[in-house]
């Protein structure tokens, strides 16, 4: 007996709203990487070491990670729309305290803050534009490069301010605007209505799939904050310290940076390209196998090489983000993608919180050869991994 086909329905976020979904992403990276590169400033006007400063950010760096479950239940339950008007407002608010900070305590608690709040976005932000997108690929390679954009400027913007203006100003300013378009999101967007229609994972495949895909997205999402994190977080006192040949100020450390990662977000794009194309264990190995290589020459060169090596190894750590989320979206229902999600993320971000530590302790005990030393061997447990994901299911009839 053949079933009736559903009636179409759009399920997918209005042109302008997708604009803001993106644009959240872009505040959410910003915002939680202002701090390593103002910790260059703070470490001249507080006297502290950077290994020290740069452990003032583990709190956020756990809420990050921690409250992204409960982000996604309330998501779930109470609403979506309304919990990215709190991200936007509460995370500027964040900032803008973290501005006014008067010693190292104060910032650490308003750091936590920041982590608090930008927990909400990946399960939710990325749950709104998911929802019944017909290019899933294409949808999150997008939205990754509005994310990457953030990366790239919170080094150069920050650089920036410091220089003119102040550390403080470096959050205060974004704080201001992610308050400003917290308000324009809430006046000038609506609640999507909630549609009964429901959007199923595959079905019909055996339990031992979906076991395997979860394993190993345990693993990768989990390598990968690792090493996004540690790469991420260290990159401006890398930079500070490493090609010295090219610049010497926090504005000059800020550029490079940025133009790091803008060139490397465009493998979000690329990637995304192929998982609509192609399987993902396809796009997930080779991925991951450029990773280890590129870290282990990120330890022992400086100057233009360890540019020319910084650009290829982020294009690959920030290519295999999209791989992770599209394991979510294509095998979990919508009316549960948030809390899946959240569940990826508190997972993710937790054990990116690993990565202050090996900062941290690479700095007191061989330095960054070190640090990369040891994310190339998390990257090939990672390719182990990869290597065991099951090919895409092949579709009856």
């Amino acid at each position: 007996m053949t079933q009736a086909a559903s009636p179409a329905v759009n399920l997918a976020p209005s042109p302008l709203l997708a604009v803001y979904l993106n644009w959240a992403h872009t505040l959410d990276h910003l915002f939680m990487l202002i701090y390593p590169t103002a910790a260059l400033a703070l470490a001249r006007e507080w006297s502290m070491s950077y290994a020290d400063l740069i452990k003032l950010s583990i709190g956020g760096w756990i809420a990050f990670g921690v409250c992204s479950i409960p982000a996604g239940w309330l998501a779930d339950k109470w609403s979506r729309w309304g919990m990215m008007v709190v991200f936007f407002i509460g995370i500027g608010l964040s900032s803008i305290a973290a501005g006014l900070a008067q010693g190292p305590a104060q910032m650490a608690v308003c750091l936590t803050a920041i982590g608090v709040f930008a927990a909400i976005y990946h399960p939710v932000g990325i749950a709104m534009l998911t929802m019944g997108a017909r290019q899933l690929g294409k949808t999150l390679g997008i939205n990754g490069v509005w994310g990457n954009s953030g990366l790239a400027f919170a080094a150069l913007l920050t650089g920036a301010l410091i220089d003119f203006v102040g550390w403080r100003w470096a959050f205060i300013v974004p704080g201001v605007l992610s308050v400003a378009s917290g308000v324009a999101f809430a006046l000038g967007t609506t609640m999507p209505q909630v549609i009964a229609v429901k959007k199923s994972a595959p079905s019909g495949l055996p339990r031992s799939f979906y076991v395997r895909v979860f394993a190993v997205l345990a693993v990768a999402a989990a390598g990968n904050s690792v090493i996004f994190n540690a790469t991420t977080i260290s990159m401006p006192k890398i930079f500070d310290e490493r090609l010295t040949a090219l610049t010497s100020t926090s504005l000059g450390i800020g550029a490079l940076v940025c133009f790091t990662y803008l060139v490397a977000a465009m493998a979000q794009l690329i990637v995304g390209y192929w998982i609509d194309r192609g399987g993902l264990k396809r796009v997930l190995v080779p991925v991951v196998a450029f990773q280890v290589p590129l870290l282990l020459l990120a330890g022992v060169f400086s100057d233009y090489a360890l540019l020319f090596i910084a650009v290829g190894m982020m294009f690959f750590v920030f290519g295999q983000i999209p791989i992770n989320d599209a394991m979510v979206a294509r095998y979990t229902a919508d009316e549960w993608r948030a809390r899946a999600l959240g569940l990826r993320y508190v997972l993710s971000f937790t054990a990116g919180t690993l990565a202050v530590s090996l900062i941290a302790f690479s700095q007191t005990h061989g330095g960054f050869t070190l640090l990369f030393n040891l994310l190339a061997a998390g990257a090939a447990v990672v390719l182990v991994a990869a290597i065991a994901f099951p090919g895409e299911p092949v579709k009856a009839g």
